[in-house]
C-alpha cells in the first residue's frame, strides 16, 4: 500500500484533524441520487463532520464516484444502519440530540435552534422526505424558512445551508479552534489518511 508522509502532508493533515467536529454529526436516510449524496459528503468534510451514519431500508446505497465526490467519501467515515431505532439509539447513547429535517408538522426555524451542542442532523429521502419514524423518534424538528413558491430545497443544498449554519455557530464559539479529537485519535488518523 502506498504511504505518502511527507511534512507537508502531515501538516496538511493535522490542521484538517484538529478542526475535525466529532460533535457534529449527519445521517442519511435512504437518499437515492449519487450526485446528492456526494454533494453531501463534499460539505460535510468542508465543514469538519468526520463520521455520517447511513440508513438504507428501502433504497439501495448509491455507487459514489471519486469525481463527483471530489474524493471527500474517502475522508469521511461511514457507519451503517439498517434501521431508523438502531441508529437513533446508537447517538442518544453517544449523547446527541437529533435533529430531523422536515416540512411537515410542528417544528422550529433552523435559524433558532442551537448546534453547538452533541447534534446529529437526519436528512431524508429526495422525494419521500425524512420517514414518519424518523421523525417522530427525533429529539427535535426544524425546517429550513423559505419564501418563494417551492416548498422544499434540494437535500444536497438544504445539507449544505444546515451544516454551514452549524459551521457559523461553531465560529463564534471558537470551536474550531479548540481541538476536539484526542491527540491518540489525531495520531491515528494521521496513520490512515497518509495512505489514502
Amino acid at each position: 500500500m502506498k504511504h505518502f508522509k511527507s511534512e507537508k502532508r502531515v501538516q496538511r493533515i493535522l490542521a484538517v484533524l484538529k478542526a475535525r467536529q466529532p460533535s457534529l454529526k449527519v445521517v442519511i436516510e435512504n437518499i437515492h441520487d449519487p450526485h446528492n449524496v456526494s454533494a453531501i459528503l463534499r460539505t460535510c468534510d468542508s465543514v469538519g463532520v468526520p463520521k455520517v451514519s447511513l440508513i438504507y431500508n428501502r433504497e439501495k446505497f448509491p455507487k459514489i464516484s471519486k469525481k463527483s465526490s471530489a474524493s471527500a467519501f474517502k475522508w469521511i467515515e461511514k457507519e451503517r444502519f439498517k434501521t431508523v431505532e438502531d441508529c437513533y439509539r446508537s447517538l442518544k447513547k453517544k449523547g446527541f440530540k437529533i435533529f430531523a429535517s422536515t416540512t411537515s408538522g410542528e417544528t422550529t426555524n433552523l435559524y433558532t435552534i442551537n448546534l453547538t451542542g452533541k447534534t446529529a442532523v437526519v436528512l431524508g429521502n429526495e422525494n419521500r422526505g425524512l420517514s414518519e419514524e424518523a421523525i417522530e423518534l427525533a429529539d427535535e424538528k426544524f425546517y429550513i424558512p423559505m419564501f418563494g413558491m417551492v416548498q422544499s430545497l434540494n437535500v444536497s443544498v438544504a445539507a449544505a445551508v444546515i451544516l454551514y449554519e452549524a459551521l457559523r455557530q461553531r465560529l463564534k464559539k471558537n470551536m474550531y479552534s479548540k481541538r476536539q479529537l484526542t491527540k491518540q485519535e489525531i495520531d491515528e488518523l494521521i496513520e490512515i489518511w497518509c495512505k489514502k
